[in-house]
């Protein structure tokens, strides 16, 4: 785990099924549900436990994958007994698509969210996830008036999420939301791409390199300007 996972040391579960297609995934093997390991909820428990210990005032547990809320009730299991029996800090990654399907009390005990804004635009956010935008600023607004902690996170691409005025929009929406402890802008990187080579699929970003010290630090003072805490 890294700060990029939730706050001090994580354990991270990444698990399998994801209904986006984001061009820059860099876990394009976590897309399929029938990837990865077949597992009971007692059998993550005990793999976890394993470093509840030290995860206790290191850090703690990051839900992430994939989607998790794809596997909700499996999740929700795991998320309490992280809590009430190993007693962790809890943190869930997603993009909150599928979010409206749950009730507030799902969310009893995760302790952050760690929501992935992929763009502000509607027909751009299609373009790059194949999903519409709405749902998740749905859920933005909800998990504020909620009062849920949150980090907000969005990938920085070079020509598809770099847009001054894109940006501008973004980060007065992100201001609206009660809760948001900081807005982490993530370098687009090339990590994910030869993962996407080995399992057949086209990588449409091959030609895009990560964005620039300059193009970095003018994002994320967008944001700073509206008084968020942003890295």
């Amino acid at each position: 785990g890294s700060a990029v996972d939730g706050p001090g040391m994580r354990y991270v579960l990444f698990v399998s099924g994801c209904q986006f297609r984001c061009l820059y995934c860099h876990n394009p093997d976590t897309i399929k549900m029938h990837n990865g390991r077949v597992m009971t909820v007692n059998s993550v428990i005990e793999e976890i436990d394993e470093y509840a210990s030290f995860l206790r005032f290191a850090g703690g547990l990051t839900i992430s994958g994939g989607e998790p809320l794809m596997q909700a009730h499996f999740i929700r299991e795991i998320l309490y007994l992280a809590k009430h029996d190993l007693h962790l800090h809890t943190t869930l990654d997603t993009q909150g698509f599928l979010a409206a399907h749950l009730e507030d009390e799902w969310f009893d005990d995760v302790d952050l969210i760690l929501l992935d804004i992929k763009h502000i635009d509607p027909e751009k956010y299609l373009a790059l996830t194949s999903k519409p935008l709405q749902p998740t600023l749905d859920f933005a607004r909800r998990l504020s008036a909620m009062g849920k902690k949150m980090w907000v996170r969005y990938v920085l691409v070079p020509g598809y999420t770099d847009d001054f005025d894109d940006v501008e929009k973004l980060a007065d929406f992100v201001a609206t939301l009660d809760g948001v402890e900081r807005v982490e802008v993530l370098p687009f990187h090339k990590m994910g791409e030869k993962k996407w080579e080995e399992l057949g699929f086209e990588y449409r970003l091959k030609d895009v390199q990560p964005p620039s010290l300059d193009l970095l630090k003018r994002v994320i003072g967008q944001f700073r300007e509206r008084g968020l805490y942003t890295c």
